[in-house]
């Protein structure tokens, strides 16, 4: 029933139109081979065989979202560099407008650069300005996505600290987005979630729920529903969806909790699992589905992703056969 569900929401609802706005980077991934190591230190020696680059943070949701079927408008920050224009590109590719990114020359573009030799990664280098955006471009910013706001059936923040979503623009832009009738849906970084203070919807991991309620662990239950607790007392959220990795999904309301168990298979990167997990809420909550049945689908999801090297997304027919295949 849940596949056939999802089949005929997909091909007989209209396309979601989702807005998202967030942290954006590249991520550049190596991959070589390592059989000797270095006779300068004792590190391994990696030969190059291929180099792949991808959009990572926010742009991954965008590419996710894309992939399932819907039509993205991506907001966000990049510096003035070489790696920007790399990033619009794939974007445009993608058919993701892109007319809500900004340029920044007071910083750099984040990238993340991964050295995987065989399927293990050796290293990984980052190079990234974090600090806030300035005051002059958060308005500029904000001022910008109102039609885009108007126009999406569901906006997403994914914040990866980096400097867009700060203590002043996030609570704005969800103004707004009240303004306008539109849930907003939180992917959350940091420890003072009151920025959130609105949203329909948080996505915090088991980790950083934990560090964002003041907790030394939420390893049961019982934990879970006594953090969430001081997350819905600063954010007034109707959710908190909580990932626990081999845990599953956790479901939780101001009234109580659900754990949906994880599908199991295998795991060789988790990376951007989280993207594609919000992706698929998102997405799915646009074609009108519950939040249960949302947080099904956005299970199988990440199953499908985590078998992969490096961020990847899935669309709607991988997550249909995944459903079937576990009858």
């Amino acid at each position: 029933m849940l596949a056939e569900k999802l089949h005929e929401a997909h091909l007989n609802r209209p396309k979601p139109n989702i807005l998202v706005i967030g942290d954006l980077m590249l991520d550049d991934y190596i991959f070589g081979s390592a059989t000797r190591l270095s006779p300068e230190a004792p590190v391994p020696v990696v030969n190059v065989q291929r180099e792949r680059k991808i959009v990572g943070g926010a742009a991954n949701v965008a590419s996710n979202l894309v992939d399932l079927g819907a039509k993205v408008t991506l907001a966000g920050v990049l510096g003035d560099d070489i790696f920007a224009s790399e990033i619009i590109t794939i974007l445009q590719e993608k058919h993701i407008n892109t007319k809500l990114i900004l340029k920044d020359d007071s910083r750099s573009t984040t990238v993340k650069t991964r050295v995987i030799a065989g399927t293990h990664q050796i290293v990984r280098i980052d190079k990234e300005d974090t600090h806030d955006i300035s005051d002059a471009l958060s308005e500029t910013f904000l001022s910008g996505l109102d039609q885009a706001i108007q126009d999406a059936d569901i906006v997403i923040l994914s914040d990866y600290n980096k400097g867009l979503l700060t203590h002043n623009l996030s609570p704005a832009i969800i103004a707004r987005c009240h303004d306008f009738g539109k849930k907003i849906i939180v992917d959350p970084k940091g420890l003072d979630y009151s920025k959130y203070q609105g949203a329909y919807l948080i996505k915090p991991n088991r980790k950083e729920l934990a560090e964002a309620a003041k907790t030394a662990s939420v390893n049961t239950q019982i934990d879970l529903e006594k953090a969430a607790e001081v997350i819905f007392e600063c954010t007034s959220s109707a959710y908190l969806i909580v990932t626990l990795s081999e845990g599953g999904i956790a479901i939780i309301t101001p009234d109580g909790s659900k754990i949906l168990p994880v599908v199991a298979t295998e795991v060789y990167d988790v990376t951007g699992a989280g993207d594609t997990v919000m992706a698929t809420l998102a997405y799915c909550l646009s074609l009108g589905f519950d939040i249960e049945d949302a947080c099904r689908y956005a299970n199988f999801a990440a199953s499908i992703v985590i078998r992969q090297i490096g961020s990847a997304t899935t669309s709607i027919e991988e997550i249909i056969n995944a459903i079937k295949n576990t009858k």
